[in-house]
C-alpha cells in the first residue's frame, strides 16, 4: 500500500499531459505578450532564489559538524567583496524587474489601441478595428456589433488577425470580462466605461468567462469565443442578421432580469445607441440618464443665492438634519432574506434594480 501511494503522483503525470495552459499557450498577440512577461519575470527572481537555495545546501553541507576540514572562524563578521555580491545582484535584478514592468505597462495598457497584430506583423494601413459593445448582466454576457448592426448573448465572435476594441460596462454590480487566450482582464462597472484593445491570431473556439464573483449564477458567465477568417466571419454575420429577433429597449429590459444558464442567444437588429444609454443607465423609459443629472456645471451655486421668501433654499445652504436622504439606486427589493431563508430564495438571488426611479414630473413606464 506505501509503493501505492508514493507512486500515485507518477500516474498522474499522464493525465496532466491532456492540460492547456492557456494562460502560458495564448491565441492573441496581446495574451503572449503576457505571457512572455510572466516568464521573464519569473526566470529574473529565480537569478536570485535559485542561488540562495544551492548556497543553502551547500553551507549547510560544508560547514557541517563532521567536517572537520571546513574552516573555522568564530569572529568573522564582514567581507567588502561579498557585500557587494549580495546587495549588487538583488539590486540590478530590481532596476530589469522595474524597466520590464514600466515598459510592459504601457505597451500592454488596454486602452491603446495595437501598433501590431503578431510579431513582425503592424496593423495594416487603413484597417479599422472592429467594435464590440459589452454589457455584463446578472449572469449573462450581452455583445453589441454596431458596425454589423447585430447582437448576441453569451456568443462572441471575432475576425482572426484583425484588431478588436471592446467597449464594456455593466448593468448591475462589478464585473470582470476575461478571455484567457486573447489578453488580461478588464473591469465592467455599472455607470462607466472599460476598453480593451485585443486580437486573436488563430482560428479556434475559445473559453470566456466572468472572473469577479457577482451572485447566484456568476459560476455559469462563461461563453464560448469564436475566431474565424474573414469570410467566416460574413457568413456568421449573415446567419445571425436572418434570425429575426430585434435587440430593442423592452428585449435588453428583459435580458437585464436575473437569469442564470442563459443558453446562446442572437438579435438581427439592435435599436440605435443602446450601449450608450445602458452605460447612462437609462435605459428604462423615464430614467433621466447620468450625464442629464448632473448639470455639467449649468446651473448657479446655490449657495451664493440669497434666500427669498415663498422659495425653497438649496440643499447647500441646508443643515445636515434638514437634507433626509434620497431613495438607494441600486439596492436590492425588499428585506434581505439573510440565512433563515433557503438557498434558492428570490431576495437572495436579486441582484439588480429593476424598479424605475421616479422624477417629478416624468411618467414612468415599465414592461407591460
Amino acid at each position: 500500500m506505501t509503493r501505492f501511494l508514493r507512486a500515485l503522483p507518477l500516474l498522474a503525470l499522464p493525465a496532466l499531459a491532456g492540460c492547456d495552459w492557456v494562460v502560458m499557450n495564448p491565441a492573441g498577440d496581446v495574451a503572449r505578450q503576457q505571457a512572455n512577461l510572466i516568464l521573464w519575470s519569473t526566470f529574473l527572481m529565480l537569478l536570485i532564489i535559485v542561488p540562495v537555495m544551492v548556497l543553502t545546501v551547500l553551507f549547510a553541507w560544508r560547514y557541517r559538524a563532521t567536517n572537520r576540514d571546513a574552516e573555522y572562524k568564530p569572529d568573522w563578521d564582514h567581507s567588502t567583496g561579498l557585500e557587494l555580491v549580495i546587495w549588487s545582484a538583488p539590486l540590478l535584478i530590481i532596476i530589469a524587474l522595474g524597466a520590464l514592468t514600466w515598459v510592459a505597462t504601457h505597451t500592454l495598457d488596454p486602452y491603446r489601441p495595437l501598433s501590431r497584430l503578431a510579431a513582425g506583423k503592424p496593423v495594416p494601413a487603413g484597417q479599422r478595428p472592429l467594435e464590440v459593445q459589452v454589457v455584463s448582466l446578472d449572469w449573462k454576457w450581452l455583445f453589441i456589433y454596431p458596425e454589423q448592426g447585430i447582437a448576441t448573448v453569451n456568443e462572441l465572435v471575432v475576425p482572426v488577425d484583425r484588431q478588436v476594441r471592446f467597449r464594456l460596462t455593466s448593468s448591475s454590480v462589478m464585473n470582470t470580462f476575461y478571455v484567457p487566450a486573447m489578453a488580461g482582464m478588464i473591469y465592467t462597472m455599472p455607470g462607466m466605461e472599460t476598453k480593451l484593445h485585443a486580437v486573436l491570431n488563430r482560428p479556434g473556439r475559445f473559453e470566456g468567462a466572468s472572473a469577479n464573483y457577482s451572485g447566484a449564477g456568476f459560476s455559469d458567465m462563461r461563453f464560448p469565443t469564436l475566431a474565424m477568417d474573414s469570410t467566416g466571419f460574413d457568413r456568421w454575420v449573415a446567419a445571425v442578421k436572418g434570425g429575426g429577433q430585434r435587440l430593442d429597449t423592452r428585449a435588453y429590459l428583459t435580458l437585464e432580469r436575473p437569469s442564470e444558464k442563459v443558453p446562446t442567444l442572437r438579435f438581427a437588429a439592435i435599436e440605435p445607441r443602446l450601449f450608450e444609454r445602458a452605460v447612462q443607465m437609462c435605459v428604462r423609459p423615464g430614467q433621466a440618464c447620468m450625464g442629464d443629472t448632473m448639470g455639467h456645471g449649468t446651473h448657479p451655486p446655490v449657495n451664493n443665492r440669497p434666500a427669498q421668501p415663498g422659495r425653497p433654499e438649496g440643499a447647500l445652504q441646508k443643515e445636515p438634519g434638514e437634507k433626509g436622504s434620497s431613495p438607494h439606486m441600486s439596492a436590492p427589493h425588499g428585506q434581505p432574506a439573510g440565512n433563515a431563508s433557503p438557498e434558492d430564495d428570490g431576495s437572495n438571488r436579486n441582484m439588480t434594480r429593476l424598479d424605475p426611479h421616479a422624477l417629478p414630473g416624468r411618467p414612468v413606464s415599465g414592461l407591460s
